[in-house]
């Protein structure tokens, strides 16, 4: 039996050590940083009052859909981020701490999600993660059980987002780079880089989890369109315009970082 588990790892080890497989996770690191980069200024245009699409990743694909070359964008970043999913589910598989195998599972199912908004964008399809959440909530906030499953969801989502701008904060993201291969004022860019992307993007999906549990609480879905409803509440308020443009520019930040973990990610 341990020859056979000795055997598997093996095949894992090879498998996510496969040169082939690391050059398309590398450029999927590049369309995640593009699709980040689209989606701060698809922020920027909520914070100025523009009309845009959805609030979410989704809604940056959407945008440039029409675009020229904005399809063949959108192919390329979806081969990217199946790439980098099938990655993290070897990553999952070969490692043996509980933690690291929770976070694999959990970076591999957002790839996947994503991946597949911008296949039904490829497909002509009106894409809407927000109208998704919402509708589902909704269909949850009409069951016998469903309130508590939609408060117990926006938890988890402000969890998320906790845990976000703690690696932000405490720079736990160095660990998964080669910082030994960088320039010391690389290395400082990346550093504040990713500081700054981790912390807008704990915040942003904090508020859409407590969106999440007032839409439970109250029973309105409205408040359930995830991301979409966290920034549009913001763009409300009094100081939203601000603090959007701070989270556009952290999203910026972290689009950035992500185009530098195309060279320096420890894949």
């Amino acid at each position: 039996m341990s020859s056979l588990s000795t055997r598997a790892r093996g095949a894992l080890s090879r498998a996510a050590d496969n040169p082939g497989l690391e050059r398309l996770t590398r450029a999927g690191f590049i369309g995640y940083g593009i699709l980040h980069l689209l989606f701060a200024w698809v922020v920027a245009r909520i914070a100025s009052g523009g009309p845009t699409a959805d609030g979410d990743q989704s809604g940056a694909m959407q945008e440039i859909a029409d675009e020229p070359f904005g399809l063949a964008l959108i192919a390329a970043i979806v081969v990217g981020l199946v790439a980098m999913a099938a990655w993290q589910v070897l990553e999952m598989l070969r490692d043996r701490r509980p933690a690291e195998r929770m976070a694999s599972a959990g970076r591999a199912a957002f790839y996947l999600y994503l991946a597949v908004s911008g296949v039904k964008v490829l497909r002509g399809k009106k894409s809407s993660s927000a109208d998704t959440q919402q509708n589902t909530a909704e269909g949850l906030l009409a069951s016998s059980g469903g309130r508590v499953t939609v408060v117990a969801a926006g938890l988890v989502l402000a969890g998320i987002g906790g845990w976000l701008a703690f690696v932000g904060l405490t720079r736990r993201f160095e660990k998964h780079l080669r910082a030994g291969e960088m320039a010391a004022g690389t290395r400082r860019l990346v550093r504040r880089l990713g500081a700054a992307g981790f912390v807008a993007k704990g915040l942003a999906y904090g508020i859409a989890g407590a969106l999440f549990v007032i839409a439970g609480w109250r029973y309105d879905p409205d408040k359930a369109r995830g991301l979409d409803a966290a920034l549009r509440t913001l763009a409300g308020e009094a100081y939203g315009t601000g603090l959007l443009l701070v989270i556009a520019l952290g999203f910026a930040a972290y689009g950035v970082f992500a185009l530098t973990e195309a060279r320096y990610r420890k894949v």
